[in-house]
């Protein structure tokens, strides 16, 4: 996930992973660090150029504004979260940075040619005010695009456990009871459809321990993410006991493969481009 854009949403930094704030900030940089390729090829597939002005809805601590700048340097970026706290942490990446609900931005209309949201919708309680929002600030015929997971295709992962599924079912119940929705994936297109966007595609994508260290997929599999719903009372200690056994297992077993599947979601803002 990347961060809350909209009062009521589903994300509390200091109580996603282990260490409190320190920790998320962690994890949010590792979570870029390895997926942000894939993300990035699909982003210019999409038009993304230097010469864009792109709005990063739910920006957080600038994780992601770090990678865009390095590989756009000449992209022009505002990022945006409604968690001052959070967001001074991307100080110095060179983005406009913007403290602001992502339903009432204070930003002019049809002035942006790109909004990204990533791992933000599934935080969102109301959709469509966030998808509303970002269809006026666009210019006729920029894009929106939308990075998300499905709960239910998140990827694979080998071996598996299948006495981790009761696991994973709580923490997307935890999520759900907070307003938020971990199987919003499978709803992407419509969603922008329904929003008004024409000309909707979907380019799902995958990161697989092939490229990258078993390791690096700790913010994802691993049991940190785990441990404030021990203290919420919505994970016993005996089942954080059992996830972090098998990701100990996963990790140590020279033959493991994962795959996470992304999916991102595109449309464009009606009218004719600029």
């Amino acid at each position: 996930m990347n961060t809350s854009t909209l009062k009521g949403g589903s994300y509390d930094p200091a109580r996603t992973t282990t260490g409190g704030l320190t920790g998320e900030l962690a994890r949010l940089e590792a979570q870029a660090a390895l997926s942000f390729p894939e993300e990035l090829r699909i982003l210019r597939e999409l038009g993304v150029t230097e010469s864009s002005t792109l709005l990063e809805l739910g920006a957080g601590s600038g994780a992601v504004t770090r990678c865009l700048r390095a590989a756009l340097p000449g992209l022009t970026i505002v990022a945006v979260d409604i968690d001052e706290t959070l967001l001074a942490h991307a100080e110095g990446t060179g983005a406009e940075l913007v403290v602001a609900d992502a339903a009432d931005l204070p930003l002019e209309t049809g002035s942006v040619d790109t909004v990204l949201l990533r791992y933000v919708l599934q935080h969102v309680p109301d959709t469509s005010k966030v998808l509303t929002e970002v269809r006026r600030v666009l210019r006729p015929g920029g894009r929106v695009i939308v990075t998300e997971v499905d709960t239910s295709c998140w990827g694979i992962a080998e071996p598996s456990y299948p006495e981790m599924a009761g696991i994973h079912a709580k923490v997307a119940g935890a999520q759900r009871a907070a307003g938020g929705d971990r199987s919003i994936g499978r709803r992407l297109t419509r969603m922008l459809r329904a929003d008004g966007f024409e000309d909707v595609v979907l380019r799902p994508f995958a990161t697989t321990n092939d490229d990258h260290p078993t390791e690096a997929f700790a913010p994802h599999l691993g049991p940190q993410r785990l441990e404030p719903l021990l203290a919420a009372g919505v994970l016993s200690f005996a089942e954080l006991s059992l996830a972090a056994d098998r990701w100990n297992r996963f990790r140590s077993d020279p033959d493991a493969w994962v795959m996470l599947l992304g999916l991102t979601a595109a449309g464009t803002s009606p009218g004719p481009a600029a």
